[in-house]
């Protein structure tokens, strides 16, 4: 083939590049009002964000006029700092019918949890505990008593954690009521818990509950674009020790989550013992749930329980913030080409003990918003160019082929 050159070849590819933010290049913006200006403040994620801002609320801009002023975005999550050891149990025996041992509690300065391993079922038992300095019952400071149990008889769960104010003392003593044996008693580990609880807004409505074979059916509705992260219950105070499985769905019926919820109130031996858990949570991704959900209770043989109430709700998003003696300030959201800021405020952010809630007015046009220009690659914008070239040139390939091959066929 002597004449087998392509006409022309046409590519353009340009480097990609994180577009930068603008004024003009939101379609939002909200007024910040801001009455402590002297302390860092922070602001709720409402509806109004979540329904007009990326999904990950990475377009989210705070300006002072033209300046762009730093913030960090957190999720309030419950949060649990812990640190635990392996106790020693000392002088494990039985004194009038009563389990009583010391737990070696030296490994923490500070602790306020024990857990102990005990190999028994369907029980319920008092733990009287004192604290001292030594081994033994000798010179001890009395505390709060607590209530172990296991009631796997009924399907209600089990606790065997000791829950105490924060105390230092190097041992501890600790009886317990009759039932519990020496060799049932398998060790313990204390621990000093510092929980956060998560912060939570509402994500929703659900409709009057409709009850079934076995079944209640909750529908709820979900605002767009608001994530989910579970959904609470109100149950009516008069029912008690129920245990039921908990099935939620979005509105194709694909599963999001569930759970169990529960309420125990039982009086064992003079004693009472009291628990309950009324949410279930959503581990996938509820923002995806085209606007429906359905809840199902599984009643099983037992009686329908009596739902006073439903309600979806998100776990709460913070922007914290400097407002630096500002007292207003604005904040810019609506473009979704805009990737999540790397601001060094969030990469060393501490939450400070005293703070401002700063309030949001409400959502409205950016008057300024002009949209971001179309920065894609020639190649992107003028696709049927390309694709119109491309053509082209093979097609004068597949032309100068063929006129190659019958110049150089032979004559006969």
């Amino acid at each position: 083939m002597k004449h087998a050159a392509p006409l022309f070849l046409l590519l353009t590819i340009a480097s990609g590049h994180s577009p930068e933010p603008a004024i003009p290049y939101f379609s939002n913006v909200r007024e910040i009002h801001i009455s402590q200006m002297d302390r860092q403040n922070y602001f709720v994620v409402d509806e109004e964000l979540w329904q007009h801002s990326r999904a990950d609320l990475g377009d989210l801009r705070i300006y002072d006029r033209e300046t762009p002023v730093q913030y960090a975005l957190y999720e309030q999550r419950a949060g649990v700092s812990s640190e635990a050891v392996e106790a020693r149990i000392l002088n494990l025996g039985s004194m009038s019918g009563h389990t009583e041992f010391d737990v070696d509690a030296g490994g923490l300065g500070e602790y306020d949890r024990i857990h102990l391993r005990i190999e028994a079922r369907d029980f319920v038992a008092t733990a009287s505990i004192s604290g001292g300095s030594a081994p033994g019952q000798a010179a001890n400071v009395e505390l709060a008593p607590a209530t172990l149990y296991d009631f796997s008889k009924e399907q209600l769960g089990s606790s065997s954690v000791l829950k105490l104010r924060p105390v230092s003392f190097a041992y501890l003593h600790i009886r317990l009521s009759p039932g519990i044996r020496p060799e049932q008693v398998k060790g313990a580990t204390i621990a000093n818990l510092r929980e956060q609880q998560a912060m939570w807004s509402k994500a929703g409505t659900c409709g009057e509950p409709q009850i079934g074979h076995g079944k209640t059916e909750i529908r709820c509705a979900i605002p767009a674009k608001v994530p989910v992260s579970r959904i609470e219950f109100q149950i009516a105070p008069a029912q008690i020790n129920f245990r039921r499985e908990v099935t939620v769905e979005d509105g194709k019926g694909t599963p999001l989550g569930g759970g169990e919820i529960s309420r125990v109130r039982l009086n064992r031996e003079s004693t009472l013992v009291t628990n309950e858990e009324l949410a279930v949570s959503i581990g996938r991704n509820g923002s995806d749930n085209g606007g429906q959900l359905k809840v199902s209770i599984d009643n099983g043989e037992n009686p329908p329980l009596t739902v006073i109430a439903a309600e979806p709700v998100s776990l709460e998003r913070r922007v914290y913030f400097d407002p630096q003696g500002k007292a207003a300030l604005r904040l810019y959201y609506g473009d979704e080409r805009l990737s999540a800021p790397a601001y060094d405020y969030a990469r060393f952010f501490h939450q400070e003990s005293s703070l401002g809630q700063a309030a949001l007015g409400p959502g409205d046009h950016n008057p300024q918003y002009a949209g971001r220009p179309d920065d894609r690659p020639w190649s992107e914008r003028h696709m049927e160019v390309l694709w119109g070239a491309m053509i082209l040139a093979v097609l004068t390939l597949a032309a100068l082929a063929f006129r190659g091959l019958r110049s150089e066929t032979p004559q006969t």
